[in-house]
């Protein structure tokens, strides 16, 4: 595919490639069908969006197609999102989770964690927030999420990181911002693919110095940030962070307004060299 091509939601598109394309979030496989029996031969794959927004191929090993949202656009929850979830309350045997103000309250089982026991879950207050997958999602706006901790294939919270996030802070962007910031290295680092995005990787850069920070990004348009460095030091790599993220998100900076950035507030924190 060689630009991105807008879709509606229930539009079909037939899709042909050599090998068969990942499908990401809002895409869903109606049918599919080889032109050959060779290997390696081209296949033809029918598949409906549930969202609106730029449709657009990724190639790292397989080719994954997704649908890139526009700007303002609200979170719709998907199967096999990732998502920043805030604890809202606790029943007997869930944690009810705040994903978005606009949609219900998610379910996430008490023993969704990696080794989680009726013992040792994990005893989780309101306003906590944990880093989980989106299992299942109810027919209907009111129809009911589900969410885990853990893979449900492996029992393990890798590679994703999921699970509680402790400390550091949350900073709202953009849906399609935080889709940009989950695309894969290859298709970001030199902006020549739909993400264009290279703010974190300059931030990496600066920062090892100071031993690095952790990035937790969820497709309702949440990024948690959280630093190795202690103290002052600590709060101030943070909420650098979180200031170049809401402004390249803002602004919609390319890559070299994106490097300036960096350079800029890390100088009015003080925390350039």
């Amino acid at each position: 595919m060689a630009s991105p091509t807008i879709i509606l939601p229930g539009d079909t598109l037939q899709l042909s490639q050599p090998n068969a394309p990942k499908l990401g979030p809002n895409l869903h496989l109606l049918s599919s069908q080889s032109e050959s029996q060779e290997p390696q031969q081209a296949s033809t794959q029918i598949i409906a969006a549930s969202q609106a927004g730029l449709l657009t191929s990724e190639t790292k090993r397989n080719t994954t197609t997704s649908v890139l949202p526009f700007p303002k656009t609200r979170y719709t929850p998907c199967q096999n999102d990732l998502v920043i979830a805030q604890i809202h309350h606790s029943s007997q045997d869930f944690f009810h989770c705040i994903i978005t103000p606009n949609s219900p309250h998610a379910f996430l089982g008490q023993l969704s964690f990696e080794g989680a026991t009726k013992k040792t879950r994990p005893q989780l207050k309101a306003g906590e927030i944990v880093y989980a997958r989106v299992l299942s999602v109810g027919v209907g706006a009111g129809g009911e999420i589900e969410l885990a901790c853990v893979n449900t294939a492996t029992g393990k919270a890798e590679p994703d990181g999921l699970g509680p996030l402790t400390g550091g802070m949350v900073f709202d962007v953009s849906t399609l911002f935080a889709s940009r910031l989950m695309m894969t290295g290859a298709e970001r680092k030199d902006g020549s693919g739909p993400g264009g995005v290279v703010v974190l990787e300059e931030l990496g850069r600066k920062f090892e110095g100071h031993g690095g920070f952790e990035v937790a990004v969820g497709r309702n348009g949440k990024v948690w940030v959280d630093s190795s460095a202690e103290g002052d030091v600590g709060v101030r790599m943070v909420v650098a962070i979180g200031r170049c993220l809401k402004e390249t998100d803002d602004k919609r900076l390319d890559v070299l307004g994106q490097k300036k950035l960096v350079l800029r507030v890390l100088k009015e924190m003080g925390l350039g060299k």
